[in-house]
Formats: C-alpha cells, structure tokens, sequence
C-alpha cells in the first residue's frame, strides 16, 4: 500500500478534472509521504483520487501520474514513453526534420520529464524529484525505444533548484554529442549546440510557426528588409530567406554566440550574404532605429520569458507592449509584424490585448491575419492549460 496525501475540503474539484497538480496548501495531511516517492490521493472523505509523486520542499507538492489504480513500474514507464514516442512518429515527416520533442511532460502523462530529438542524439531532462529517482529507469527505457547514438542531460533549468535538486549536465549513455549537431527541420538545415543553447539547444517549439510566419513573407517587386529580433541562431531569418529570393534579413540579439551561430546557419542554407548581424539589446537597438527613421518591411519578434512567476506579470507585460510599441513604429504601411510570447502567466487573450494596447498607443492600425501557438510535437493537455505557453499573433500595418 502507497502512502497517502488526504486533500482540503472542496479541493479536489481539479484533480477530478484531470488536473496534474496539486499545491502543497491544497493538501490537509500527508500519511508517511517521502519526497520523490509515489503517494495515493484522497479527498476529505478518505475516497480514492489519483495516484501520483510527492515533494514536500515543492509549492506543487504533488504530480499525479495517473487516474488508475494501477502500479508505477517499469512497465507503466514503458507504456508512457512508448505511447508519446509512436504518437510523434505518427506526426513527424522524417524525411525533412529529424529535430523534435518527443515526451512534453504533463502533457504526455510522465510529469517532470521532457525528451527531445536532434537528429541520432536525444537530449533528456529532468525536471523534478520524482521523475529524477526514476532516471536510471527512464533511461534505460529510452535507450532500449529509440537506439540513439547517444544520450545528454540538460537538468540546468531554475525548477529543479525549486524541487531540492542540483543542476545536472552530461552523457547519459553512448556518444557525447558534438560541439554542433547538424538537424534538418522542414528541410532546412542548422547546426544546434544541444550543450549550451537555450533550453536543449533550439526552439524546437516553433517549427511549424517559422515556417507559418515565412508563408506571409512572399517575394515582393523591391527587397524587402526583415528585423528578426530575439533572433538567437537566426532560425526565422533561414526560413524568411527560402520564402523570399531578394530578401535582407537583420539578425538581433543579446548574444555574440548566439548571432556567431546564426551566421553559420545563414551560410549552411546559402542565405548568410543576405544577412545583417548586429549585437545589443533590443530594446536600446530598436530606439535607435526609431530615431534614425529607419524603418522595415516586417519585424519577427521572439523574446524570451518576460514574465516568470505571477509576480512578476506587470512588469512582463510592460515589457511586451514596449517592445511591440517600438517594432510598430518601426514597420512601413503594409508591413507585417510576427510577435510572440512564451510567458505561461500570459495567456493568448491577455497578449493580444497587450499588442492591440501598443497598437493604440503607436497610432496604427493593425489587423490580424494569424493566430499561432507551439508546434504539436509539444502537446497541450486539455485539462492542464498551462501546458499552453507559447502564443503568437500575425500582424499587418493597415496604416
């Protein structure tokens, strides 16, 4: 028998609804609960809820594995990651990307772990305490379902020190993966440092947007001049070039690695004389350019994370609608403005509404002509809406 966590009255209403989380002032007693171990689920009526693991260091002091009474074993892990991995075999063209998630978490039933693929490696992490005393487990799993020719750890991300746990990093089985790794996504190519780069290496979660936002960047009688700011390795500008012969792309960001990079992959597709490199902030770059006139065609803007805890949304949201205020000042009648949010505490409705808000205050109106969100190799769960991070919208200048 599972130890046991008894909930509050009246909370059990989102762990009915399939809600994966349970927060520890939800929680009225936990009967000989260890952090990391699996715990059964009871209302205040003692009646049986969800099975699931429990941290008591954790503000989300339980994850619940599953609705079913049934054991957490090597077999319901099987199960799990064999159920994410098909799913995406059934979704992925493997002809023309080989770089894409694989288990998205919550979402895919296995709490805390995320599994990406970047092209022979597979990159893993852990994210909290009860998925990391299932490693080795996990592991070998993976390695027995996928074959990779290698296998790296990227557990460096700030959640984990909220769950008691130090950054972890490095070979998991097989080959180290190389400084670069060469990926195809939609038939385009680019060279990922799944070591280092963001996240696991790329934004794998914008596969399908890129290639969406350089359907809206066609050739055009002049060349037109495209602002890719955030640009980190300059996946937009690739697919804005192979959309558009004549186009000029100016890559922004913060990092000279990062922009190093993007050169790279410019060159790998055959597009870097095109491009434009220039390192700083956003922010103090775009004024500049709003001070020197200078204007462009279209402005991608893919910022990262403004707004990490619920604390923090006011000025996050400031920051949203300062930096589309400058981009639609900065964009000719006609021109198009792709913008984006990753904020989870951001939901679409409230960043639409942050745009049109900069909009008004830019003297411009605005239409939109696409609504965008993650690539569905990053499933969203119905009943888990934070699953449901990435948001973006397609503008165009009317005047």
């Amino acid at each position: 028998m599972n130890p046991r966590i008894v909930l509050k009255r009246g909370k059990e209403k989102a762990i009915l609804a399939h809600h994966p989380w349970i927060f520890s002032g939800a929680i009225a007693r936990a009967d000989d609960a260890l952090d990391g171990g699996t715990v059964d689920v009871f209302d205040s009526a003692e009646r049986w809820l969800a099975r699931g693991y429990y941290n008591a260091r954790s503000q989300i002091a339980a994850r619940v594995w599953t609705w079913n009474d049934e054991p957490i074993d090597r077999a319901f892990l099987h199960a799990r990651l064999q159920r994410a991995i098909a799913a995406r075999d059934a979704l992925i063209d493997r002809a023309a990307t080989d770089a894409y998630r694989l288990v998205n978490a919550e979402s895919d039933g296995l709490p805390g772990l995320v599994v990406d693929r970047y092209a022979d490696f597979v990159v893993v992490q852990f994210l909290t305490l009860g998925i990391e005393e299932r490693k080795d487990e996990v592991v070998g799993l993976l390695q027995e379902l996928l074959e990779p020719g290698g296998m790296y750890e990227r557990s460096d991300v700030d959640v984990r020190e909220k769950e008691g746990l130090a950054p972890a990093v490095g070979v998991l089985r097989g080959a180290e993966p190389p400084n670069l790794i060469e990926i195809c996504e939609n038939n385009l190519h680019f060279l990922v440092d799944v070591k280092r780069g963001h996240k696991t290496g790329f934004y794998l979660d914008q596969r399908e947007n890129r290639k969406r936002v350089a359907e809206f960047l066609r050739p055009a009688p002049h060349a037109p001049e495209i602002l890719n700011v955030f640009s980190y390795t300059g996946a937009f500008a690739v697919y804005a070039c192979a959309a558009n012969s004549n186009a000029r792309v100016v890559n922004l960001d913060a990092s000279r690695d990062a922009l190093d990079l993007a050169r790279k992959n410019m060159r790998l597709n055959d597009c870097d004389a095109r491009g434009e490199f220039v390192e700083g902030d956003a922010f103090q770059v775009l004024r500049r350019c709003r001070d020197a006139s200078r204007t462009f065609d279209a402005i991608i803007l893919d910022p990262p994370k403004f707004v990490h805890s619920q604390s923090q949304l006011q000025s996050g949201l400031r920051g949203y609608k300062d930096i589309n205020l400058l981009a639609l000042k900065l964009l000719k009648p006609g021109g198009t403005l792709a913008t984006f949010s990753c904020s989870g505490q951001v939901s679409a409705e409230l960043f639409q509404k942050v745009v049109f808000e900069a909009a008004t205050d830019a003297k411009r109106d605005v239409q939109i002509i696409a609504k965008l969100s993650q690539s569905p190799d990053h499933r969203i769960l119905l009943s888990f809406p934070e699953s449901e991070y990435l948001k973006g919208l397609v503008c165009q200048i009317v005047a």
